[in-house]
């Protein structure tokens, strides 16, 4: 089974699944073995794997040591079109959806065909909207985009089904590495009402009362990236939670 059917699959028994980001810029190898210890207590259901200002040699360098002590599939959450990597299990080729840029709808996207395709990869296309956060984060800053406003319900549902009618396989509402607030529980409810795609949320969830509150808002799929960096054994607390 690969990455898109495993996550299908868990929507139709509606079991949420978990995934850690990890970003290859920031992630020392101290870091990454402290993390490997508590998915080894803890197993999650993916890895993802990427970081606005990853380079390609510190993608390969984290992979292989993922790779060899850790047996989760890797995704590749990608923050340039360099970080593309054929030991990966998939890419998540994001669409920014929420934004106006036309690099990141379609730009970086067409220099990056060619190598996905000979990579065979496992491509899975997924609109990626950013949300108000309460702070001017590392992706709104990089995409030279506003976020959705944490207030407009309605827009970000548009937003969303737009996507999914447009052929996205996934729909990721990321709040930002770091976040002051995650994305809020009754913006998850609306946006997840209106899809019949999976949803994906990500993005200031530093406790296991949020993430708690992205489960049960409908999130079939929640990531959890710089929380575990600062305090890895957070991710016993989050999985405690899940039914």
């Amino acid at each position: 089974m690969n990455v898109y059917e495993t996550i299908i699959a868990a929507k139709r028994a509606k079991r949420a699944l978990f995934a850690v980001l990890v970003d290859p810029g920031k992630s020392d190898v101290s870091q990454l073995n402290k993390l490997l210890k508590a998915i080894e207590k803890r197993p999650v259901d993916f890895i993802f794997i990427g970081g606005s200002l990853a380079s390609a040699h510190q993608l390969d360098q984290c992979i292989q040591i993922l790779k060899d002590y850790q047996t989760a599939p890797i995704v590749i959450f990608p923050g340039n079109e360099v970080q593309i990597h054929p030991q990966a299990n998939a890419i998540l080729l994001l669409s920014l959806i929420s934004g106006r840029n036309p690099d990141l709808l379609i730009g970086k996207h067409v220099n990056a065909a060619l190598q996905l395709k000979k990579s065979k990869l496992e491509v899975i296309p997924t609109g990626y909207m950013l949300i108000e956060s309460g702070r001017l984060t590392s992706v709104a800053y990089m995409s030279h985009t506003l976020p959705i406003p944490r207030d407009k319900n309605d827009i970000a549902s548009a937003t969303a089904l737009a996507g999914e009618l447009l052929g996205m396989k996934l729909i990721y509402l990321e709040a930002g590495s770091g976040a002051e607030q995650p994305v809020p529980a009754e913006m998850i409810k609306e946006v997840k009402e209106v899809l019949n795609i999976p949803l994906i949320v990500g993005g200031g969830i530093d406790s296991a009362e949020k993430y708690k509150q992205a489960l049960n808002a409908g999130a079939d799929l929640i990531v959890v990236g710089n929380a575990l960096e600062k305090k890895p054994e957070l991710l016993l607390e989050f999985l405690r939670t899940n039914p």
